[in-house]
């Protein structure tokens, strides 16, 4: 289908998730800041199911097989668990702090996962998990490394564990159908999220401030997705995962160059670190 080596689409998908995860994750947690994350969460969704839809259909890619619903429905739980979870602490915290822990944690997931159905990692993986626990450690402290904020570390540390399974479950995509299986997923969870505003009355229409942040949200999120399916479908799974978990930079980057975001030396040391052995894992 593709005229390029599996090992190189593998990793070009995966960055190319990373930058489009890395933009909807700041716009989103931008959005939360105007506007409930429930809603903002919700209406992404619906974005992202029109835009597959619409993709599907022009496309006129095949529908997908029944074992894919399933996994589809997982996917779309698992997503709204570690979505939520990240513009939560996005929104309540530092981005450059969130980010790199809850991809790190995301990371972790499907490499052990990885490690059953495929074997023992290579040492300079290893190596990498090591740096990777190093660097949770530094972004994740406060004044002193002997003392680690786990308030802080709640939200992401849950959004990686949604976000890792997330990506076991699309890993299990037959394969047959990329845009309809997506939209299964995401119709799912912008209708639990639907159901569960209209059952505590919190329904509401956003901030008009809140629209195009959303919007951009929702596209990112949308298309992040379909290039970790079309990378966990051609590459192994932990090599996906690794290079799609490279998002936190543009999350930070964005967050430096338009809030003027402040990060100790030592916590850019963590950051730095966790992104370090992201790439390390990946070779």
């Amino acid at each position: 289908m593709f005229p390029f080596p599996a090992e190189l689409l593998v990793v070009v998908f995966g960055l190319a998730a990373a930058m489009s995860w890395g933009t909807g994750d700041f716009s989103g947690g931008i959005a939360t800041r105007k506007t409930s994350v429930y809603i903002v969460v919700m209406i992404t969704q619906f974005i992202g199911f029109f835009l597959l839809v619409t993709t599907g259909h022009i496309t006129s890619e095949p529908f997908p097989l029944e074992i894919d619903y399933l996994w589809a429905l997982l996917a779309g739980i698992f997503g709204n668990v570690g979505i939520l979870s990240l513009y939560k602490g996005l929104s309540s915290g530092k981005m450059g702090l969130v980010a790199p822990v809850s991809a790190v944690v995301a990371v972790l997931v499907p490499v052990i996962y990885s490690l059953f159905t495929e074997g023992l990692p290579a040492f300079h993986k290893i190596l990498g998990f090591s740096i990777a626990l190093v660097g949770v450690w530094l972004v994740s402290s406060s004044s002193s490394l002997a003392k680690i904020n786990t308030d802080a570390l709640k939200l992401p540390i849950l959004a990686g564990l949604g976000f890792g399974l997330a990506y076991i479950s699309i890993s299990n995509f037959s394969g047959v159908s990329i845009f309809w299986t997506l939209a299964v997923a995401k119709i799912e969870g912008a209708t639990i999220l639907l159901l569960f505003l209209l059952s505590k009355g919190h329904l509401c229409i956003p901030a008009r401030k809140a629209a195009l942040p959303i919007l951009i949200a929702g596209i990112g999120d949308t298309a992040g997705s379909i290039f970790f399916t079309a990378a966990s479908q051609v590459g192994r799974l932990d090599i996906a995962t690794i290079t799609s978990a490279l998002y936190p930079a543009g999350t930070v980057l964005l967050s430096w160059i338009v809030l003027g975001e402040y990060l100790s030396s030592r916590q850019w040391m963590g950051v730095l670190m966790a992104l370090f052995s992201v790439i390390l894992l990946s070779v």
